[in-house]
């Protein structure tokens, strides 16, 4: 893979790293088919093919692309392995000598980026990055955040119906009997009222 330094090309506008162009992508894409990995011209690929190999052994279909040096900005690898997805399928990693992007048509964006997190500044030693990011992706979560934002749709599923259920009750009931108290100075009749004391009567 020979990355030019053209200082105008078409896919300037992603931002991509400098050097990458139209015919750059098709060296990539001609480097990727035959063992899933895209480094520069020299570069011994045989490691990093092996990991690539492993993780597709465990179901990651992933593939790498190595650059020299940092771009200037670290989102420029996460766009470049965006547009290595629009000719590679699975999980696309791009490492450069200290950050990392990532896109994935299988793994969620919150589990890449846990992965990406401790296989980052490597000093450029893209084997020891790839190794780490893969052995995090082969991790099974406890909790996914597909489980835990089913949990939290279900409790407020339950916490609406529950409150329609009591208003529906309180429709139905009869309306309640008023027990406020009278105005002052009406008499309420009641078997309680006491009798008034009768004198016996002369005889």
């Amino acid at each position: 893979m020979t990355v030019t330094h053209t200082s105008a090309f078409s896919l300037e506008a992603t931002k991509l790293p400098a050097g990458f162009d139209a015919d750059t992508m098709q060296e990539v894409r001609s480097d990727l088919a035959d063992n899933g990995v895209a480094a520069p011209d020299g570069d011994d690929q045989s490691e990093l093919a092996a990991i690539v190999a492993d993780a597709r052994a465990h179901g990651i279909e992933l593939s790498i692309v190595v650059l020299h040096g940092n771009p200037g900005h670290d989102s420029e690898l996460r766009d470049l392995a965006t547009e290595v997805a629009g000719f590679q399928h699975g999980t696309i990693a791009v490492f450069s000598d200290d950050w990392i992007g990532t896109t994935s048509d299988s793994i969620s964006r919150v589990r890449l980026e846990w992965a990406e997190d401790t296989a980052k500044f490597k000093g450029g030693d893209s084997e020891e990055a790839a190794q780490i990011l893969v052995q995090r992706l082969e991790q099974t979560p406890t909790v996914t955040w597909t489980e835990i934002t089913s949990v939290l749709l279900a409790g407020l599923v339950l916490v609406v119906g529950g409150l329609y259920w009591v208003k529906a009750r309180r429709r139905e009931d009869p309306a309640a009997p008023d027990t406020a108290p009278p105005p002052e100075g009406t008499q309420i009749p009641s078997a309680l009222t006491e009798e008034p004391v009768r004198e016996p009567a002369a005889r």
